[in-house]
């Protein structure tokens, strides 16, 4: 039995020189041998699809051949080396050839040039064929599909022919029945003629007769026949078909206007002014801001053209063809959204010229603008491929699989979407600098501070500012009175590095107040103020609703601003976010203060040198853009990478916070991360890359100086013991309060370091970046990081005086150093009364004391440099855990479980002997927000309301105002749009078939949407004189209208809506007695929550308006799905898309800033209970026949 092939021996060694001397690709590769166990080096040629392999480069003779038609060549991951073994790996690259064939072993290879692997691998592929066997596949399904239509066509024309034949036969027969009447006929004639009877009149009457019926029979024959075909599910898909395409055709013309007037409002005139003798922009930078948007407008200016084309030979649409002229274009977009962050640095840049300013705000007030600035028209582009898509997907889904188009379109969408993801990062990185611009421009006097692109927007919201004296007491009056909530209110905006506080003015615009513009570094924050003025006492309606801000402002007076917030939930969300935003920039002072007195690398290097922060990986990938932290943000990562970030004790962002405590659950569980917090807890030293920890602990001269003999034993994980002596320096100023926001005093120079040395760098490259941003205009002053005390001056200072611990004071003087405030102190007991200070946050510890209350060595705890990170890893364990029980309540409330868990860790937390006593404090106040009953902001609730509803006998519409109604309807509104869950809004759960299970608060959302739409109709509907019907429509108006002054832009919508239902639209008696006065209201409140250009003029009332508010839940659900449909969870390779996350915190965060701002609107149970009340309320279909029935069509 033949047992192999037999070749032509000869030939096969001709085409192996031949490959050897003319191949394709030839070089030294490593085999792996067929026992998996050794690497081979061999010599290896490429021919055609012939891969010849010799022993070596000299050989003349091929030792093997393998066949690479059909094959699969990709890069493989490198296996795990052993410990022996590992220096030799790092060099090595793989890849793979795998064959189609069931029995042949996958040939594996290596190279040790990355380079040299990827044109091995791309070689190889080409010599595959596989692309000639993927369009040999294709044309075969094009020719069946063809044969298919052949044979359609053969079986047509066979039946065309049967026809032709039976028609032939019929009209024979017919031919024979002429010819007998014609004899009939002349029979007749020759016959004597006789007068005409009345029967051949009767009998032609019949004959009419007749034909009417035959003809009414086939017109009504033909009727059902294309009323048959009206209904068919075929004709509703061509319409739905046709209805995407004319509505793609309306958009299309929209985005062509739009790039028409950024070129020629823009563009072409800033082009010109840059020519000018005294130009305000440079050539340059009208490149760099515009790239190839005139390109990208001639192309889409081409696109329109050819839909307008298709439409013209409607009903036949066919668009695949214009897609492919669109396709290969694709890389002028990817061009511009590489360019688009690029582009709105350059403006903030170029916008700090006063010239240009003003140049673009008389640009921007054309007409054609309406009210549009600049960065929104470069933002358009971006928004346009995705539309692309959803238009595609809309289409896809009413073409039926056997369409023309249909693999051409599919191939559309997928090319478009690969484009669309690149989009949907970029546009979510360069959100932060247009929202800065957006604040900037509504502010009156300009804020210069906001075109400093490193500042990153946190939260905005409505205050109460308490006014203040010259002297700094609370001026007289109640601070709780209804003058102080009118004048008082301020609009406050909370980024990186400043607050800004601001009054509102007419027509929405921002006014900075007296010290309006506060930068963190100098602030203090407290969150519970205790006055001794009787003024302040007073205040009693605020219940614990005000915090705190001191200002110690280096070349200028201190001074106090007092913000009152309407909840406790508010207050707790403000202070959380501005004591993170305070402890990251002075983390990262004191840390890089210290650190670099401590070793010979600075913070910066000390980041720098580790280069998973920055270069992509396996397992994470980074965008362009910077964080708060001026580390780059992650795009897509493993959740052990983003746990890693969640944990490490050099910086942590509060926006890469946010986005995580918000979006967790969508690829882990809260389980995972309280584990991984308790792991850094308890092993603080497995927080810290190993590069950072050898950088840490490097040992030198000056090392041996400031901390004596290292320990012998270092310690890996936590060790029970007490922290280390802490002293207040002569660098300290007597008269000057403690600045830190900071939770734990740590060791630094000879005597004390603060916890930021390894916890909070939040701008660990500010140093490194400095020279490439001309925006930063924040500097850290290290005179601010000095701590002191009102109290020094009462203590005597054991330096003073002595000639013998000169030294020491010396010393002391180059180091920041604060020493513990502790329970046993005797002096602080002593003068505890001599000294009333007011209870500051966790993060802002009070002044300390100077004396030394541990009992360990000095020398040895000053060495312990492993007692530093164990303070990083205790403080970052607390300000996780403080965010997340503070600002996510929910997620302990619905699990009993982990809320336990969490205070059975910081039950264990407080036994530690080693813990100081403001991580004590910051451990107690989590467990007390843990435990204790939420009070709420006094609100009724939405179940209250309903319970008080059940049963009650409402009265009708005529019997309440217009004004009691408005505000009912916003209080109810808000109660419903107020307890919808954020975790809601993940997964487009809205739209599931089991959404009542998913999302069941969004749901009664849309329920309540619903039900006030139908009770507005029916009370229209229900009137039957037309008098009574105009009134009732012109006081649903004016209650729609006292909505929108009310914020409620909700219920705005909810009335429009039902004002344009077909029943009641289409009341035109009715319509002609209504007002043009009311007329004009209505066109105005339509205009203002029209869905056009994605909601624009209702975003520009949300970013004008100060909350409360309740804004239309469908435009977030929009940009939710918007979001959802571009871009997946997850990767090819299974990390998190945590770009896409941070998408969707933005916009959970704007929901929940809504939300938290409660109305201060009393309950009136008649009207409440008339808007609730849905026992004579119509469906759609009884709508109607109502309608018809009070005003009947008029027949044609």
């Amino acid at each position: 039995m033949q047992k192999g092939i037999r070749l032509n021996d000869g030939h096969v060694t001709y085409l192996g020189l031949l490959a050897k001397k003319d191949g394709t690709r030839r070089g030294c590769l490593s085999k792996k041998s067929s026992d998996n166990t050794k690497w081979h080096t061999k010599w290896f040629a490429l021919l055609q699809n012939m891969l010849f392999y010799f022993e070596s480069e000299s050989s003349s003779r091929p030792s093997g051949l393998y066949l690479l038609e059909g094959c699969v060549c990709d890069r493989s991951p490198s296996p795990k080396p052993s410990l022996s073994a590992k220096e030799c790996l790092e060099k090595q690259y793989y890849f793979t050839v795998s064959f189609n064939h069931e029995n042949q072993k996958a040939l594996e290879l290596r190279t040790e040039d990355v380079k040299d692997c990827d044109e091995w691998v791309a070689a190889i592929s080409h010599a595959s064929y596989r692309n000639l066997a993927t369009e040999h596949e294709t044309l075969m399904q094009k020719y069946l599909h063809l044969l298919q239509i052949v044979e359609t066509e053969k079986t047509v024309a066979k039946q065309l022919r049967q026809q032709i034949e039976d028609g032939e036969i019929e009209i024979e027969r017919l031919k024979s029945e002429i010819a007998a009447m014609l004899k009939d006929n002349e029979k007749i004639q020759s016959n004597p003629t006789t007068a005409p009877s009345d029967d051949d009149s009767e009998i032609k009457k019949i004959k009419k007769v007749q034909s009417f019926l035959r003809g009414w029979m086939c017109r009504r024959k033909w009727k059902t026949i294309i009323q048959d075909y009206i209904r068919s599910p075929h004709a509703e898909s061509m319409r739905k078909r046709n209805q995407v395409v004319f509505s793609m055709l309306e958009a299309e013309a929209e985005y062509v206007q739009q790039l028409h007037i950024l070129v020629n409002n823009f563009l072409r005139p800033l082009r010109m002014a840059a020519s000018s003798k005294k130009p305000p922009i440079t050539h340059d930078d009208v490149s760099s801001i515009f790239l190839n948007s005139e390109t990208i407008m001639f192309l889409h200016q081409i696109f329109y053209q050819g839909l307008k084309a298709r439409i013209a030979s409607w009903p036949t649409l066919v668009l695949a063809d214009l897609f492919d002229i669109l396709l290969p274009m694709l890389n002028i977009y990817q061009e511009f959204v590489r360019n688009h962050q690029y582009s709105l640095q350059i403006l903030a840049h170029c916008k700090q010229n006063r010239d240009f300013d003003k140049l673009l705000k008389q640009y921007e007030a054309k007409p054609d603008c309406e009210e549009r600035t600049l960065e929104t028209f470069l933002t358009y582009p971006m928004f346009q491929i995705p539309r692309y898509i959803l238009t595609l997907h809309e289409l896809l889904a009413h073409t039926p699989h056997e369409h023309v188009e249909r693999n051409s379109l599919d191939y559309a969408k997928s090319k478009l979407e690969e484009l669309s993801r690149i989009m949907h990062d970029e546009v979510s990185e360069t959100e932060n600098i247009r929202k800065n611009l957006a604040i900037e421009r509504m502010i009156v006097e300009g804020c210069e501070i906001l075109l400093d692109t490193s500042q990153t927007f946190v939260r905005q919201g409505s205050l109460i500012q308490v006014p203040m004296s010259e002297k700094g007491k609370i001026t007289r009056g109640r601070l709780g009175s209804l003058s102080l909530k009118k004048e008082g209110e301020r609009q406050c905006f909370l980024f990186s590095k400043h607050l800004i506080i601001c009054t509102r003015g007419s027509g929405g615009k921002l006014h900075l107040t007296k010290n309006g513009v506060v930068s963190l570094i100098d602030c203090t924050l407290i969150e519970e103020p205790e006055g001794t003025d009787d003024e302040y006492k007073s205040g009693q309606d605020m219940e614990h609703l005000d915090f705190k801000i001191v200002v110690e402002p280096k070349d200028s007076q201190s001074f106090t601003i007092i913000l009152v917030a309407s909840s406790r939930q508010e207050k707790s969300a403000w202070t959380s976010d501005i004591s993170q935003c305070i402890d990251n920039i002075r983390c990262n002072g004191l840390m890089m203060n210290a650190f670099e007195e401590n070793s010979k690398v600075t913070v910066p290097q000390m980041i720098k040198s580790d280069a998973s922060l920055y270069c992509d990986d396996v397992d994470i990938r980074f965008s362009k853009m910077m964080n708060s932290c001026k580390v780059l943000q992650i795009r897509y990562a493993s959740v052990e990478r983003l746990l890693e970030r969640l944990t490490d004790l050099r910086f942590l962002s509060i926006d890469f916070l946010n986005t995580f405590l918000h979006s967790y659950r969508v690829f882990t569980s809260a389980d995972v991360v309280l584990d991984k917090l308790i792991t850094i807890y308890k092993k603080p030293i497995s927080a810290i890359p190993a590069r950072s920890l050898e950088l840490f602990f490097a040992s030198s001269q000056n090392n041996k100086l400031l901390y004596g003999e290292p320990p012998k034993s270092p310690r890996a994980s936590r060790k029970f013991s007490s922290p280390p002596p802490l002293a207040i320096t002569k660098t300290s100023s007597p008269n000057r309060r403690r600045k830190l926001s900071l939770n734990i005093p740590i060791i630094t120079g000879g005597k004390a370091l603060d916890l930021a040395a390894l916890s909070c760098s939040s701008n660990g490259y500010a140093s490194m970046y400095s020279s490439m941003s001309p925006f930063s205009k924040t500097t850290l002053d290290i005179n601010k990081l000095y701590v002191s005390s009102p109290i020094t001056s009462k203590i005597p200072d054991e330096g003073e005086g002595k000639t013998d611990k000169a030294d020491e004071v010396s010393l002391c003087k180059q180091d920041i150093s604060v020493r513990e405030e502790s329970d046993n102190d005797q002096i602080q007991s002593d003068e505890a009364e001599a000294e009333v200070s007011p209870t500051k946050s966790p993060t802002t510890p009070k002044n300390v004391k100077c004396k030394n209350s541990s009992g360990f060595p000095t020398d040895q705890r000053n060495g312990d440099k492993e007692f530093v990170i164990r303070r990083a890893a205790t403080n970052r364990v607390l300000n996780v855990l403080r965010h997340w029980v503070s600002k996510h309540s929910q997620d302990f409330e619905t699990n009993t479980e982990l809320k336990m868990k969490v205070i059975s860790f910081l039950e264990e937390v407080m036994h530690d002997p080693e813990l100081l006593t403001q991580e004590r404090k910051a451990a107690a106040n989590i467990i007390r927000t843990l435990t204790q009953e939420d009070p709420g902001d006094n609100q009724i609730c939405l179940e209250e309301v309903l319970q008080m509803a059940e049963g009650g006998k409402s009265e009708p519409f005529e019997n309440h105002s217009a004004l009691e109604i408005a505000e009912q309807l916003t209080l109810l509104d808000h109660l419903v749009f107020k307890v919808i869950p954020y975790e809601e809004f993940f997964g487009q759960g809205w739209m599931k078939n089991d959404k009542n299970e998913k999302t069941p608060y969004i749901m009664k959302t849309t329920k309540h949407f619903n039900d006030i739409s139908n009770l507005i109709a029916t009370e229209i509907l229900q009137c039957e004189d037309v008098n009574v019907r105009v009134v009732v429509i012109e006081k649903w108006v004016a209650v729609a209208d006292i909505c929108r002054c009310l914020h409620n832009y909700n219920a705005v919508l909810e009335i429009t809506s039902s004002l344009n239902r077909s029943s009641i639209f289409r009341l035109k008696k009715t319509w002609l007695k209504v007002s043009k006065q009311t007329k004009t209201v209505i066109d105005k409140l339509q205009k203002l929550v029209s869905s056009e250009g994605r909601f624009k003029n209702l975003r520009e009332a949300l970013k004008n308006c100060d909350p409360p508010c309740v804004p239309y839940l469908g435009m977030y659900l929009t940009d939710l799905a918007f979001i959802e449909e571009g871009t997946p969870n997850y990767t090819e390779d299974n990390l998190v898309n945590f770009s896409k996350m941070r998408m969707i915190s933005h916009i959970i965060r704007e929901i929940r800033q809504f939300q938290q701002t409660a109305y201060k609107i009393d309950y009136q149970p008649k009207a409440a209970l008339y808007l609730l009340d849905r026992s004579s309320v119509m469906d759609e279909e009884g709508l109607y026949e109502a309608s018809l029935r009070i005003e009947p069509k008029v027949p044609n």
